[in-house]
């Protein structure tokens, strides 16, 4: 059995991923204000963060039904039953990782000071934290792991896909059970699923004594996902790696087909898009939508939209469309048609996936509403919003096999 906990983690966030969440492509180097406000970050968390690690073998895992069931507790996630049985895991490490409490207070202050510029850069170097914790944390697991000839899988939580946030209250239990005590800081379970702190998580690793079919289903490879450097059990590459230039292609020019100015196509590819490009050809975008309520005096809002498209030579067929409120922002509950519907706003949200199942082209010929709004209230400016977000993908795909 492995616990480990640490107080005193290595938050050396590397620059290429601190600069991919701040919406900008991985080898951008940060200039002008930008660079101030990074390195003003990075050295205000380095003097007062917090950060803290925890993990925590489970005694028993059992498989049934769809449902895992760790120490007892069960827990409803199909991909997580799936996943485990495939590699035949035969134990998990329930894991928790917090940026800690001070950056969340201090982010709060800047805001209330009216500094959004100060408060943006420490948030996201908050989720940067985050993302470190969980592939440190996940590098000792796999030096564990290979020492006992066992593999470590990909780590998921609540929230993910096919795992729902309300059980975040459950795992949060089990990882804090043990005879000597709990975990090295604070974490607790809002209401809503949410954790508080915010810039913190809650993963399940699975671990299995069967190698070679983790060597064999590439999926079962967390290393694509694990920006660790120095790991010295990589077993696939890192997918967010560099790409080696291509020659370019000869492309027709569809710019008069795009309803949106190609300028702010292009701005918006750079600044809110990240694209992440499988080695099936599958594509995984990500698109963050910033707006503003329409009542309560214009809070601001924020929207992460995901897309998985199908291989190039299928025409990018979108294959996933997904829209949600970013994690920990709340500021949706006071648009006044939330006022009026409640989570029934949110439902129709979810639901609405236009073009689902079409070439990723189809955005070229489809006429939506001309519905400027900022908010998120009338199916008229959501439908908007979604062909911002694909004639962005679009554009940005369009330059990348031009490359």
């Amino acid at each position: 059995m492995i616990e480990l906990a640490d107080t005193a983690p290595d938050v050396q966030v590397q620059q290429p991923e601190y600069v991919r969440l701040l919406g900008y492509p991985r080898d951008r180097v940060l200039e002008g204000r930008a660079a101030e406000l990074a390195d003003w970050a990075r050295a205000w968390y380095a003097e007062h963060g917090r950060p803290w690690t925890h993990a925590r073998q489970a005694e028993r895992v059992q498989l049934r039904d769809g449902l895992v069931e760790i120490d007892g507790v069960a827990f409803e996630t199909r991909r997580v039953h799936d996943t485990l049985q495939q590699a035949g895991a035969e134990t998990v490490v329930v894991v928790a990782v917090s940026a800690g409490a001070e950056l969340e207070r201090e982010a709060q202050r800047l805001w209330r000071e009216e500094r959004p510029d100060e408060y943006f850069f420490l948030e996201v170097f908050g989720s940067a934290v985050v993302e470190h914790l969980v592939t440190i944390t996940g590098a000792r697991l796999c030096a564990w792991a290979d020492g006992c000839r066992m593999a470590v899988l990909p780590h998921y939580s609540p929230g993910y896909p096919e795992w729902d946030i309300s059980e975040q209250g459950r795992l949060r239990a089990v990882a804090g059970a043990r005879p000597g005590g709990g975990m090295p800081g604070r974490l607790e379970v809002l209401e809503s699923g949410a954790l508080s702190p915010k810039k913190s998580l809650l993963a399940v690793f699975g671990v299995t004594p069967h190698v070679e079919r983790v060597r064999r289903l590439t999926e079962l490879v967390p290393c694509e996902n694990c920006s660790f450097q120095p790991c010295q059990f990589r077993r696939a590459p890192y997918r967010r790696a560099p790409r080696p230039t291509r020659a370019p292609a000869p492309s027709p020019d569809v710019s008069s087909a795009y309803a949106v100015n190609v300028r702010a196509l292009r701005r918006w590819a750079r600044e809110r898009l990240s694209l992440d490009v499988h080695g099936d050809g599958t594509v995984d975008a990500r698109f963050r939508y910033d707006g503003t309520t329409c009542t309560n005096m214009g809070r601001p809002l924020a929207f992460d939209y995901a897309v998985t498209l199908g291989p190039r030579e299928d025409g990018y067929p979108i294959l996933e469309q997904r829209c949600a409120p970013a994690p920990g922002d709340r500021n949706y509950t006071f648009m006044c048609e939330y006022l009026r519907e409640g989570d029934r706003l949110m439902e129709a949200v979810a639901r609405e996936t236009p073009l689902l199942g079409q070439p990723l082209h189809a955005i070229l010929t489809w006429r939506r509403p001309p519905a400027l709004a900022a908010c998120y209230c009338e199916a008229e400016s959501r439908q908007h919003k979604w062909g911002l977000v694909l004639e962005t993908i679009h554009y940005a795909l369009k330059q990348r096999d031009l490359e």
